[in-house]
């Protein structure tokens, strides 16, 4: 007697298997290898240990996408067609920790609040699922936008250059730079000036021809044209990797202009091991272990809507059972993340869209993808290109990664009820003005407590603290969970 194989437990023919697999990895590319680039640049790395965050963010991508498809024993392992990658949601509070915190001191802490954050999300699976009615679409809306516009600045200052540094909007004034030079010269050979004093420093009063030039602006703008025309007449996967096209056609370009080198792809080895703790033992502070687990609980609530999504797309009942495991390993990856220098993990949901596009139900075909991330990770030379990209290319296609981020929250905010219930609009008005707190004043913490800063200089916490206390105050506590397992299917902050 025959017994059918269920369409997710399909083995499909190698060749066909690959495909999909690489379809599924190129989908999740550009938002994969965005984060290690971001916060590898907040912290002030070398390009050889940014593009070692890289290799080691693709590693663990396929590591913990074969464990979150293919199942790893009873405890981890949803067992459906899901592709991990690191979340967005992360990128603020970690950029945060890098600015207070730069090079590998900072990234010490980094790793340590992400293996910190990664046990205890271990650790809270049982108790999660029952978290879901804290967040209901007008907190997950909410959180998911601040996210979005958080993100967003990473972007333009991509396009135009960092409020401070080489690409500041200002800079010192040559000629005064001269003066002062001279003056500290003539003290020090004994003349008699006075000896200026020592915290002295001249102010930026000139414009600095490196912001905003109409060439970096120029090509951010192509790229940006570029993924529109795509999304707008390119049809099925083509459209679908618009971003990484785009973002192609810019690395191209700069390349044609001499701004995009290749000396460091020719350095770069062909094969290197990703191996743990590159940057030295991590460091664990609570403070920041906390803020990490916080932003794991908003991850993990948004993976349940996009399991329950993935069951009724393919068919298999997620089970309380089966959904802890998948919560579990967005816990287990976010500990591996931590230990291979990278940072915490969840499912992509561009890619579970891509199941019901294709109507490809096979988990094995994750699998495969899985397979293609662990070798991408093992090619330093691929990390290297990607880390030569020149970052105005990257500002257009952050534009539309982040934008979308924001208009998922939007699109979330949409189911809930503002006409009846008029303190759902406070909700929203109060949380986004709090998550902007951190973007327009960022000193506002410099007379609290140090030991609190970490917990309140990401929008998206505070964001997320409003929110979560202001629906209790307004609106109690609903048993009726659908509301938000269908906000948090919808969500896509990766």
């Amino acid at each position: 007697m025959s017994t059918s194989v269920h369409p997710v437990d399909e083995i499909l023919p190698v060749g066909k298997m690959a495909t999909l697999g690489l379809q599924h990895v190129l989908i999740m590319y550009a938002g994969a290898v965005a984060v290690p680039l971001i916060i590898g640049r907040a912290l002030q790395l070398s390009p050889e240990q940014i593009s070692m965050l890289i290799s080691a963010d693709l590693f663990v991508c396929g590591i913990v996408t074969l464990i979150q498809s293919f199942g790893m024993t009873q405890w981890f392992g949803v067992q459906l067609p899901v592709m991990m990658g690191v979340t967005f949601a992360a990128v603020a509070p970690i950029v945060s920790m890098a600015k207070a915190t730069p090079g590998v001191e900072g990234a010490q802490l980094i790793f340590g609040a992400v293996i910190g954050a990664g046990l205890i999300s271990i650790l809270i699976t049982p108790i999660v699922s029952r978290m879901l009615r804290f967040f209901p679409p007008v907190v997950t809306g909410t959180i998911i936008a601040v996210i979005g516009i958080t993100l967003m600045r990473i972007g333009i200052n991509w396009i135009f250059g960092n409020p401070v540094g080489p690409t500041a909007p200002m800079i010192i004034s040559p000629e005064h730079a001269q003066w002062l030079e001279a003056v500290k010269a003539a003290t020090d050979s004994g003349a008699s000036i006075p000896a200026p004093p020592t915290n002295l420093a001249l102010a930026t009063t000139a414009p600095n021809p490196k912001y905003a030039s109409p060439a970096n602006v120029g090509i951010a703008a192509i790229v940006l044209v570029s993924i529109l025309l795509i999304s707008r007449f390119a049809k099925g996967f083509l459209s679908n990797i618009a971003v990484l096209i785009g973002i192609l056609v810019g690395g191209v370009i700069t390349a044609a202009l001499g701004m995009m080198t290749f000396e460091k792809v020719a350095k770069a080895d062909w094969f290197g091991l990703v191996m743990p703790f590159q940057f030295g033992m991590p460091v664990f502070d609570p403070m920041l272990i906390l803020t990490m687990s916080l932003v794991m609980i908003v991850v993990m609530i948004e993976s349940t809507g996009m399991f329950l999504a993935l069951g009724e797309m393919t068919g298999r009942t997620v089970d309380q059972p089966r959904l802890s495991r998948g919560l579990r390993t967005d816990g287990l990856g976010t500990l591996i993340g931590g230990i291979f220098n990278t940072f915490p993990y969840t499912s992509f949901s561009q890619n579970v869209g891509l199941v019901a596009v294709t109507g490809i139900r096979s988990r094995f075909v994750c699998v495969a993808g899985g397979i293609i991330l662990v070798v991408l990770g093992l090619l330093p030379k691929m990390a290297a290109l990607v880390e030569s990209l020149p970052t105005v290319v990257l500002g257009g296609a952050g534009l539309v990664m982040f934008g979308m981020v924001a208009a998922t929250g939007i699109r979330i905010l949409s189911q809930v009820d503002f006409k009846t219930n008029r303190n759902n609009a406070m909700i929203v008005a109060i949380s986004i003005g709090m998550g902007m707190i951190p973007l327009i004043a960022p000193n506002f913490k410099q007379w609290m407590p140090h030991g609190i800063h970490s917990l309140i200089e990401s929008g998206i916490l505070l964001a997320s603290f409003s929110a979560v206390l202001l629906n209790l105050f307004f609106n109690g506590v609903s048993n009726d969970t659908s509301a938000a397992v269908r906000a948090s299917a919808e969500a896509e902050t990766h």
